[in-house]
């Protein structure tokens, strides 16, 4: 086998390695002047009275569907295990129990300086390098990854560079001061944008 050969064959494993690569995807509520929450976290703006649109919903779920790992920043662990664990165990009639089933049976990991262990279902907690962490995982096999939040990990993981795909769900509303996952000039490519009759834009951006 020849030098070219040997090189040409290095070029196609190194192709193989990056398509089955997983991609971490944000899901995040947005304002319309860029808020994921309000200054204490507040996240009542999100349900203001509008048209019911199921469609977006079932959005929600083909996404969290295309992935098999939840990343969650230590701060809103508690509050998202307790939630969806009360959804699935309590309020069977609930509309979110499909969305519900996911998130309590899928593979999640909380991220922190602080603890090592925090209880929650499929939950285990990574103590070490973000960016380490985070490309460690995108070369394992199976579905990609998604991260809700909150907010101040959500920009340390754009920060570093680390989303591949931003799904942005613009809400119609404005809540003049907040907390913002973007703290510093950061340029996105629209792939995609969908309207929805409550009012509600879901926009797919991808890294420049």
């Amino acid at each position: 086998m020849d030098y070219l050969q040997i090189f040409d064959r290095k070029k196609h494993n190194h192709f193989l390695k990056t398509i089955a690569m997983r991609k971490l995807k944000l899901q995040v509520q947005m304002t319309l002047d860029g808020f994921v929450a309000g200054p204490d976290g507040q996240l009542d703006w999100m349900w203001i009275p509008g048209e019911r649109d199921e469609s977006i919903f079932q959005r929600v779920i083909e996404l969290a569907d295309s992935c098999d790992t939840i990343l969650l920043g230590r701060k809103m662990t508690r509050g998202f295990t307790d939630h969806w664990e009360n959804v699935v165990d309590n309020l069977p009639d609930s509309p979110e129990q499909p969305l519900a089933q996911l998130m309590v049976n899928m593979r999640k990991i909380a991220f922190s300086h602080t603890q090592t262990a925090i209880n929650g279902r499929n939950l285990e907690v990574e103590n070490g390098d973000l960016a380490a962490a985070v490309q460690a995982l995108k070369k394992e096999p199976g579905k990609d990854i998604i991260v809700y939040g909150g907010a101040n990990f959500v920009s340390s993981l754009i920060s570093q560079n680390l989303i591949d795909e931003y799904f942005i769900f613009r809400n119609p509303v404005a809540i003049g001061s907040g907390l913002s996952i973007f703290k510093e000039q950061k340029a996105l490519k629209l792939d995609s944008s969908t309207a929805y009759k409550n009012g509600k834009i879901v926009n797919k951006y991808l890294p420049v």
